[in-house]
């Protein structure tokens, strides 16, 4: 989990590759059970429409079987996303700062909570807000900072491996438990 931008569906698919478990991007899921873009169905039916799909589907997920798991930034806006992520997996906070995300999005047209004049500032009060909320929920933070995605990966397999989420990581073997990025 992380704010928009912070690597969380390119890290998760590697980590899923490396792990050899099944990869899911939350956003993606909803946007083929909608039919649309999260982007025009914010515009049409609004964010509080958006979250309540959003909780059913991770309900879904969660309750599933060992995944790797990316969730939208804005997933743990809602209790009900919070506890079902850190009860039934093992969190992940990709943390980056408001500035190395803008440096990253500040071209992207398909974010929609970063639509707006100053979109900078926009990551800075989204950060304010769920930076805790993602603490809370996480059982691991990583920095994201500069490093490549292949050691983010490394970094997390080390801390999956140390709280025995996984397992040491051979070639085809599988984690114990639900793993990643969100789960």
């Amino acid at each position: 989990m992380g704010l928009p931008g912070s690597g969380k569906s390119t890290v998760g698919r590697q980590l899923a590759r490396r792990i050899s478990l099944p990869f899911f991007d939350s956003d993606h899921v909803i946007e083929q059970r909608l039919g649309c873009s999260i982007r025009e169905f914010f515009e049409r039916e609004g964010e509080d429409r958006f979250r309540e799909i959003e909780a059913a589907v991770i309900d879904e997920l969660t309750a599933g079987p060992t995944c790797v798991l990316s969730t939208g930034g804005g997933s743990v806006l809602r209790s009900e996303n919070r506890e079902r992520l850190n009860h039934r997996g093992t969190v992940v906070y990709l943390r980056s700062t408001p500035e190395e995300i803008f440096r990253r999005l500040r071209h992207d047209r398909n974010r929609p909570l970063l639509q707006v004049a100053d979109p900078q500032q926009r990551l800075r009060d989204l950060c304010a807000v769920r930076d805790p909320l993602y603490r809370e929920t996480a059982h691991f933070v990583i920095e994201t900072g500069r490093p490549s995605v292949a050691m983010l990966v490394n970094m997390i397999v080390m801390q999956l491996e140390l709280g025995g989420s996984v397992g040491s990581q051979e070639p085809g073997s599988q984690g114990s438990r639900g793993s990643g990025p969100d789960r």
